[in-house]
């Protein structure tokens, strides 16, 4: 995925200009993106504030962390019942 130039927060300050009566096409030619970017990250992160942002982002990375444990416990347990099977 495309890392993008603009922080989570500035995209957030994005919106809630919007929301405060701001036009699509103003804050898109202010920030230099595209309007379906806009609404992207309208899809995204509508509602949010920056503090909710942080909090999603250690919980996605929690997330991913306990992912990886898991698969290596899986995989783990995959090889230890294939060497007991062999034993016997």
């Amino acid at each position: 995925m495309k890392k993008t130039k603009f922080t989570e927060a500035q995209i957030v300050h994005a919106l809630k200009v919007h929301e405060a009566g701001k036009s699509v096409t103003d804050i898109c030619r202010d920030l230099g993106i595209n309007k379906q970017t806009l609404y992207n990250w309208k899809n995204k992160y509508s509602g949010m504030d920056t503090s909710q942002l942080a909090e999603l982002k250690a919980l996605k990375e929690e997330n991913a962390r306990l992912k990886k444990m898991y698969a290596e416990l899986a995989m783990d347990n995959v090889i230890l019942k294939d060497v007991i099977s062999k034993k016997f």
